[in-house]
C-alpha cells in the first residue's frame, strides 16, 4: 500500500468519484455500502470554502462546512471506499468501455462509471472587496445566511436582472435593506425595482467602485463611483457561476444554459446520467440551486442510481467480483511489484517461535510465505488477488517448498479456517474497513489456542501530510483501510488474549525503504484451561 512518488500508479475501481463535497460524499456512501470498490477524487476546493457554517442541514444546522467533510469522509471510510488527496485533470474512455481519470503527477484510476460531482464556481463581480469578503461579510444566499444577517444593514449589489430575484427575502428578513442598481444591468423601471421601492426598500442606481473593509476585517460599507458612501454591515451580491466540467471535456460530456441565464451546467437525467453513458453528474454541477443538505440528498439518489447500473450490468455474467481483486490484479500484471524479500520485523518477531501452521494474510507475491516455509512452516498464503497467488506458487514451486495458496477476501463469511493457525501475520494487508470490524474478526478468529497474531502497518501520520494538488497527488487512502490500531481496538476488548507488543518503531532493513517507520502489534491467545 505505498505511495511510492517515484513511479506513476494506476487504480482499479468500480465507481470513480470525482468531488469530494456533500454530492460526491454522499454517493459514495451509498456505494460503498453495496460493497462497491469507490475512489473520491478531491482536489480539497469546495464552493463554500469560505463560509464558517452550514445552514439548513437538518441534524447539522451551524456546523462548520471542513467539519461535515471530515465526518463525511471518515463514513465512506469505514465502507472501505478511499478518499484521494488528488485532482482530475482529463476524463477519456478506456478500449474496453471503461474510463480512465488522468490525475496531477502521473497517477490515474480506471472506472466502471464515472460521477461528476465537482460543482460551480461562482464568478464574482470585479468590484474590489468582494472576493475578499466572500462567504463572510458578502453573501448570496438568503437560505444560507439570511436568518444570521436579520435585522442588520443590508447592501445588495445587483449586477443582473436575475439578481433581483431573492429581494423580496431578503427585504423580509431586515426593514434597512438598500438596493444599489450596479451599471445598466437594470432599469428603475423594472416592475421588481418599483414593487420594493413601493414596499420601502431604498434603490440607488449608480456604479459601485468599492466594497469597504475596515481595520478589523468587516464590511462598513459601499463606495460609489461618485465617492459617496453607503454604510452596511453585509452586502449581497448574486454571482453568475461556471459548472466544473473540464475533465469531462474529452468524452463530451455536454454543459447547457442554465434556466436562470446565470451560467452553465452539466446536463443530466432524472437519473443522474449525462449525455455520456456511463458519466453521471450530482450536486451543484447539474443544479446550481441545491443548497449543501438537497445536494447530499441527490448524490445518494445518483449513488444508488449507479448502483442499480452496475448490478444490472453483473447480472447476465453473473459475476461478483471485488473491485478490490480487480485493483490488486491489475497492480500485479506487470513487472514483480514487492522485493521477494521476508519482512525484517516479521523475521525478528517469530524468532522465539517453534514452527507450527502459519497463515499470511494478505500474502501479496508470497515474499513472507515463502520465508516461513522455508524455516519449516506449513503455510497457508492468502490473497484477494490470483495474480499474486500465482506468483506465490511458482515461486514456491521454484524453490520445491509446499504453499497453499487461498484465494480469499477477509471481509466475507469465515474465509479462513477458525482456530486452526499458530501464527497468523499480516504485513501492511490491505483490508477495506467495515463498521462491524468483520476483517479484523475473521483474522483474529483464525488464530490457533496459544497461538500469536503479528500485524504490522505503516506509520500513518507521514502518509497525511499537506500536498499541492495542481502538482501531486495521491494514489492511495490508508484509512480507508483496516489499521493496526483496529485490531488493537478489538483485543482490547476481548478476554483470553494478551498484547505483547504495540508500538511504534523503524522499520528493519528489507522489503522497502519508501516509509521508515511502522506500527507493530504482536498478540497471544489464550490456552483455554
Amino acid at each position: 500500500m505505498s505511495d511510492h512518488t517515484h513511479r506513476t500508479i494506476e487504480r482499479h475501481c468500480d465507481v470513480a468519484v470525482v468531488g469530494g463535497s456533500a454530492a460526491g460524499l454522499a454517493a459514495a456512501l451509498q456505494l460503498s455500502r453495496q460493497r462497491r470498490s469507490v475512489f473520491v477524487i478531491d482536489a480539497g476546493e469546495p464552493r463554500n470554502a469560505p463560509a464558517a457554517h452550514i445552514h439548513g442541514y437538518l441534524g447539522h444546522e451551524g456546523m462548520a462546512p471542513s467539519e461535515l467533510t471530515r465526518i463525511g469522509r471518515e463514513e465512506v471510510r469505514s465502507f472501505g471506499a478511499e478518499v484521494l488527496t488528488a485532482r482530475a485533470t482529463d476524463v477519456t474512455r478506456t478500449d474496453d468501455g471503461r474510463f480512465r481519470v488522468a490525475l496531477t503527477g502521473g497517477h490515474s484510476v480506471v472506472a466502471r462509471r464515472v460521477l461528476a460531482a465537482t460543482g460551480l464556481v461562482d464568478e464574482l463581480p470585479d468590484i474590489p472587496g468582494i472576493a475578499e469578503q466572500w462567504g463572510r461579510g458578502v453573501i448570496h444566499c438568503p437560505f444560507c445566511h439570511g436568518f444570521e444577517v436579520r435585522d442588520r444593514r443590508l447592501v445588495h449589489i445587483v449586477t443582473h436582472p436575475l439578481g433581483l430575484h431573492p429581494a423580496p427575502l431578503f427585504r423580509h428578513l431586515s426593514s434597512d435593506y438598500t438596493i444599489v442598481l450596479h451599471g445598466d444591468a437594470v432599469d428603475l423601471t423594472n416592475p421588481t425595482v418599483e414593487s420594493l421601492r413601493a414596499a420601502g426598500v431604498g434603490v440607488v442606481s449608480a456604479d459601485v467602485s468599492r466594497v469597504v473593509i475596515d481595520d478589523n476585517d468587516e464590511v462598513r460599507g459601499v463606495e460609489l463611483s461618485d465617492g459617496s458612501l453607503i454604510d452596511a454591515e453585509v452586502v449581497l451580491v448574486g454571482a453568475p457561476f461556471r459548472a466544473r466540467a473540464e475533465p469531462f471535456r474529452s468524452l463530451g460530456v455536454r454543459t447547457v444554459a442554465h434556466a436562470s441565464g446565470l451560467g452553465d451546467v452539466v446536463e443530466a437525467n432524472p437519473m443522474g446520467e449525462t449525455s455520456v453513458p456511463g458519466v453521471y453528474a450530482a450536486g451543484n454541477v447539474s443544479d446550481p440551486s441545491l443548497q449543501v443538505l438537497p445536494a447530499a440528498a441527490n448524490g445518494s439518489w445518483v449513488g444508488a442510481m449507479i448502483a442499480f447500473s452496475l448490478a444490472n450490468e453483473d447480472l447476465p455474467a453473473a459475476t461478483r467480483q471485488s473491485g478490490n481483486e480487480v485493483d490488486w490484479d491489475h497492480r500485479y500484471s506487470g513487472e514483480q511489484v514487492w522485493s521477494g524479500n521476508p519482512n525484517g520485523t516479521l523475521v525478528n518477531e517469530i524468532a522465539s517461535l517453534a514452527p507450527g501452521r502459519a497463515l499470511d494474510v494478505g500474502a501479496g507475491e508470497g515474499g513472507d510465505a515463502i520465508w516461513l516455509a522455508e524455516q519449516g512452516w506449513t503455510v497457508t498464503a492468502t490473497d484477494i488477488s490470483t495474480r499474486g497467488l500465482s506468483r506465490i506458487a511458482s515461486a514456491a514451486e521454484a524453490r520445491d517448498l509446499a504453499v497453499d495458496c487461498l484465494h480469499a477476501d477477509a471481509n466475507t463469511l469465515q474465509p479462513f479456517e477458525p482456530g486452526a493457525f499458530d501464527l497468523v501475520s499480516a504485513q501492511y494487508a490491505s483490508i477495506p474497513r467495515t463498521p462491524d470490524h468483520r476483517g479484523v474478526d475473521n483474522v483474529l478468529g483464525a488464530v490457533a489456542p496459544g497461538g500469536t497474531l503479528l500485524v504490522v502497518g505503516h506509520d500513518l501520520e507521514p502518509m497525511r501530510t499537506p500536498i499541492d494538488t495542481h502538482v501531486h497527488s495521491r494514489a492511495f487512502d490508508p484509512d480507508a483501510f483496516v489499521r493496526v490500531s483496529d485490531f488493537a481496538e478489538v483485543l482490547a476488548a476481548l478476554d483470553g488474549w494478551t498484547i505483547e507488543i504495540h508500538e511504534t518503531r523503524p522499520r528493519p532493513p528489507g522489503a522497502s525503504t519508501h516509509h521508515v517507520h511502522d506500527v507493530v502489534l504482536r498478540a497471544r491467545r489464550h490456552v483455554a484451561t
